[in-house]
């Protein structure tokens, strides 16, 4: 299939990851005009302003946060949706939050028709993540902020992984994979992005 050669193409070479994204079709996440270019690798405009990122960087985020099957992962930034419901192939349970209800909305009803019932979707501040679920063992962000917020670094249990585009959002960004040790962080950098910014407080829709 031309969307998987694509995806190998761009350094997505893990199994289970493209696994994953061969089974969820893109093209029940995009809606209205562009829903016809929905397995193209590019971003797409969606609903409040935000977009559903390529999917070459979603398969390489998946691939980076190394997910098992066991795992508890927490996405910031639900968005259309895409991302979680490819996180729930692979991991146990997926908490995502996003800050625009009517995004949490259509996501979620776009979860139940797929019967993925492993998604747990909020709408919430993502730059405070869940504590009340914490810890995880690994965070997912798809927003972009100047640097890891410390409270979603707090709720990475230790040996987690949490992946995150860093740097301001008019620049070019970092993505970024950090490690939880028993004695601290270990920040490995692995290439350049553009995501939205990362915005503290609900969104208006």
């Amino acid at each position: 299939m031309q969307f998987l050669f694509t995806l190998r193409s761009r350094g997505v070479t893990d199994r289970r990851t493209l696994e994953a994204m061969e089974r969820i079709d893109r093209s029940a996440f995009v809606r209205g005009l562009f829903a016809d270019r929905a397995w193209e690798d590019m971003p797409l405009p969606i609903a409040c302003g935000q977009t559903i990122s390529q999917p070459s960087v979603v398969g390489l985020m998946t691939q980076a946060l190394d997910v098992q099957p066991r795992d508890k992962v927490l996405e910031v930034g639900t968005g259309s949706g895409y991302q979680a419901a490819i996180l729930s192939l692979l991991a146990r349970r997926v908490y995502t939050v996003d800050r625009y209800r009517r995004l949490v909305a259509e996501a979620r009803a776009t979860f139940e028709a797929m019967g993925l019932v492993n998604i747990v979707a909020a709408t919430s501040d993502g730059s405070f993540g869940l504590p009340e679920q914490s810890p995880f063992d690994r965070i997912l962000v798809t927003a972009a902020a100047e640097d890891p917020p410390p409270p979603l670094l707090a709720q990475l249990r230790v040996g987690g992984i949490m992946v995150l585009p860093v740097g301001q959002s008019d620049h070019v960004q970092s993505l970024i994979r950090v490690t939880r040790h028993e004695t601290g962080y270990h920040y490995e950098e692995l290439r350049e992005v553009r995501f939205v910014p990362l915005v503290e407080g609900l969104g208006q829709d």
